[in-house]
């Protein structure tokens, strides 16, 4: 259970504790500090120790990156498999086009249609609504949420054709997959993706009509663009505020710096804050999405730029949509391939590979010699992007409510943190560690 402080003192400053927060994938606290209605101090503070998965990839083969980071996140493994893929294929000069590319695609699909949907139905409705959990919303709202879970285990299941399980797919391999399904397969796979699509319609619909506090800001969205489609795979590296480069550039804009109050770095663009996830996705590519579901977003009262981070939960339903029926363009064109993989052929050399994991932009790149032993690692995963513009936000936001009551206040804040979908055991990878001696 979370607990929660608020001491005054006589200067009438106020402190809010937050020690644990709830519905967020790790763990983590927030402490804000008021006087009078005047914001002092905002702090997230993540305190799971650091995980050290850049630091043990180093000595093991090429090869074992995806499996390895696979492990990073139960939630999403197929965004660090895919994102370690693309840095090893760039490493050793290798494309992967045609049937596995279209392949690659399907099982990012059912990756965001179980992610977003478990935020949707289990972490985030539940603000929205007034109920301090899912299971006391699911007394009221049974229907619904038997739904989103139906609707989140088809996700569940694009994952286990394609990658072998559900959790932590075993079936992604550098160049391609260990087995391919047979049209069979994906052909039931479709059939229960029309229902799938029934379901996202019907989530639309619904969360639609949820309050949206009137909160917004001149953020600078960040996210994969690509020519011909919405991103998942590849792209050049864009943002509203005009940044246009190559994935091999990322590291000349984008810093990492550590922060006391937290065990995750914070990653900023050219020194300031930025925004990645659904709302830099939709904002930056809402003219990629297919006609259909760019009618169910306007139906929804979206325009083709959101910037309320309140409406991410709308945002989300609507990639939800789009997943589905990328899947069903998929399935619908599907041609087995030749071979599940492209033959690798080892070279030393340094690659960078960036996919569009359901919370935003994740970033691996790797360094490899010609025997391909990774020589070095660096992963970047969404959350820890986004952290600096989640702190920022709650500043703002903070000021704009001091009013509120203490409880109602607390309750908002959590809210607005939720917002982003926190992964914040995914962001707690790896610090450098200083000893001074005397």
């Amino acid at each position: 259970m979370k607990k929660k402080k608020i001491s005054k003192t006589r200067s009438k400053t106020k402190t809010i504790k937050v020690d644990y927060l709830a519905r967020v994938e790790g763990e983590g606290a927030l402490y804000v500090k008021l006087k009078g209605k005047t914001v002092q101090e905002v702090k997230l503070k993540i305190f799971e120790p650091p995980r050290f998965f850049e630091a043990f990839m180093r000595g093991r083969k090429f090869s074992d990156a995806p499996d390895i980071t696979a492990r990073i996140c139960g939630i999403c493994p197929v965004a660090y498999q895919m994102s370690s893929c693309h840095a090893m294929e760039n490493a050793i000069g290798l494309r992967v086009e045609g049937e596995l590319r279209e392949l690659r695609r399907l099982l990012y699909c059912g990756e965001w249609i179980e992610s977003h949907t478990l935020h949707i139905y289990m972490l985030h409705a539940p603000d929205f609504l007034g109920y301090e959990d899912a299971i006391r919303m699911a007394k009221d709202y049974p229907d619904r949420v038997k739904k989103g879970l139906e609707l989140k285990k088809i996700g569940n299941e694009i994952g286990n054709l394609l990658g072998g399980r559900e959790i932590h797919p075993i079936n992604v391999r550098v160049g391609g997959f260990y087995k391919i399904p047979d049209a069979a397969a994906l052909e039931e796979l479709g059939r229960r993706l029309e229902k799938a699509r029934e379901l996202a319609f019907e989530t639309v619909d619904w969360v639609k009509d949820f309050s949206f506090p009137d909160f917004e800001e001149d953020y600078e969205f960040v996210s994969l663009s690509h020519p011909g489609e919405y991103p998942f795979n590849e792209g050049r590296l864009v943002s509203n505020k005009g940044l246009d480069i190559g994935i091999e550039d990322y590291e000349e804009y984008f810093k990492e710096e550590h922060v006391p109050h937290s065990t995750a770095l914070h990653c900023t663009l050219k020194g300031k804050p930025y925004f990645v996830g659904p709302l830099a996705r939709y904002t930056l590519n809402f003219e990629k999405l297919p006609p259909s579901v760019q009618r169910a977003a306007e139906q929804a009262g979206l325009s083709p730029e959101c910037y309320n981070p309140f409406k991410s939960i709308l945002v989300r339903s609507i990639e939800v949509l789009y997943a589905c029926e990328e899947a069903l363009r998929i399935i619908g064109n599907y041609r087995r391939p030749v071979s599940p993989n492209i033959a690798l052929k080892t070279k030393a050399g340094t690659g960078h590979g960036c996919t569009e994991a359901p919370r935003g932009i994740l970033y691996h790149r790797y360094q490899i010699d010609h025997q391909g032993d990774i020589l070095d690692a660096k992963i970047v995963p969404p959350t820890s992007q986004n952290q600096k513009r989640i702190e920022l936000d709650l500043w703002k936001f903070i000021s704009a409510y001091a009013g509120l009551s203490d409880e109602k206040l607390k309750w908002r804040c959590e809210q607005a943190i939720r917002n982003y979908d926190p992964c914040i055991s995914c962001s707690t990878h790896f610090l450098k560690l200083e000893v001074e001696r005397t």
